[in-house]
């Protein structure tokens, strides 16, 4: 039975007084716009990858890989964006892994699935699924680490393993390739090179990601930048496959560069490192030396002592 007006029980539970603020529904703070636009542009990009899958499975493979790129780009905006307007939260970092997965690692599996693969099999169907396995595995990892108290300074600029949106751009090199008039590699090269992508993406190898350069841009240069990204975009509309397969070519090209990068600031660093160990350690030898005894000699025989 309730006691007094306004008040109720719950079986098992401490009576409630709706008549308190502590009683009352708890309600939730509106939700700032800049906060959502991130999140709508992740959103976008989740729609272009599941689009790319249907657009696999009707044959429109130039349009299916090209949803697969739009949704690289806006995979590269939703987080700059985030930052610009201040709009990063947490529920946008996780929404963002999971188009991740979907959009880099499940989708260009099925495309390569779609496109050739399935002329293995179960083989096909193994390198594609690996795949996408690793693609999940890259981001979680990645998603475990961002927070790790013992990551170097110089590790900032590193990516751990090949990032999934590159690895999902690179993996489709063999499309690129054919939309150009080139034969059709065997399908056990192809799937050769889809696991190899899936071993670099849940590699330990470091991988250059430009995270900490300055993107500040002198005012002499605005002009020539501005013309500049204008002129990459309308080459990338009027000749795509050729400048995908250009850019795939380098990056590969490029991974060795970034490992010895990283191998560079890790000897400087241990270098860094060892130098005020081996001070510390001459001054502490000087610190604690016994000092000599004025005490003379004792020449008695050996007997007397």
């Amino acid at each position: 039975m309730a006691e007094g007006p306004g008040a109720c029980y719950i079986r098992g539970m401490v009576p409630l007084d709706y008549k308190t603020p502590e009683g009352r529904r708890r309600r939730f703070r509106p939700i700032p716009v800049r906060m959502l636009v991130p999140n709508v542009i992740t959103l976008l990009a989740i729609c272009a990858g599941l689009t790319a899958i249907r657009l696999a499975i009707e044959g429109k493979m130039e349009w299916a890989v090209a949803a697969i790129v739009f949704a690289a780009v806006l995979d590269g905006i939703d987080g700059r964006v985030a930052r610009m307007i201040k709009g990063q939260s947490k529920f946008g970092a996780e929404l963002d892994s999971l188009a991740d997965f979907v959009n880099f690692g499940v989708v260009p599996g099925l495309v390569l699935y779609f496109w050739q693969l399935q002329e293995l099999g179960n083989g096909g169907w193994i390198a594609a699924m690996v795949f996408a396995i690793s693609g999940g595995l890259r981001l979680a990892r990645f998603n475990a680490s961002i927070d790790d108290p013992n990551k170097p300074a110089y590790a900032a600029n590193y990516f751990t393993g090949v990032p999934a949106p590159a690895g999902a751009v690179t993996a489709l090199l063999p499309i690129y390739l054919a939309f150009l008039g080139v034969a059709k590699p065997p399908a056990t090269l192809t799937a050769a090179y889809t696991l190899l992508i899936a071993f670099l993406m849940v590699s330990r190898l470091p991988v250059f990601s430009g995270k900490t350069v300055r993107m500040r841009v002198p005012p002499e240069m605005v002009l020539p930048v501005f013309v500049s990204v204008i002129f990459f975009i309308a080459l990338l509309i009027g000749y795509p496959w050729h400048i995908l397969s250009i850019g795939t070519v380098l990056y590969l090209a490029s991974l060795p560069l970034g490992w010895k990068s990283y191998k560079n600031h890790e000897r400087a660093a241990a270098a860094a490192g060892a130098a005020p160990a081996t001070e510390a350690t001459a001054e502490s030898a000087q610190t604690f030396t016994a000092p000599a005894s004025d005490t003379p000699p004792d020449d008695r025989p050996e007997r007397l002592h």
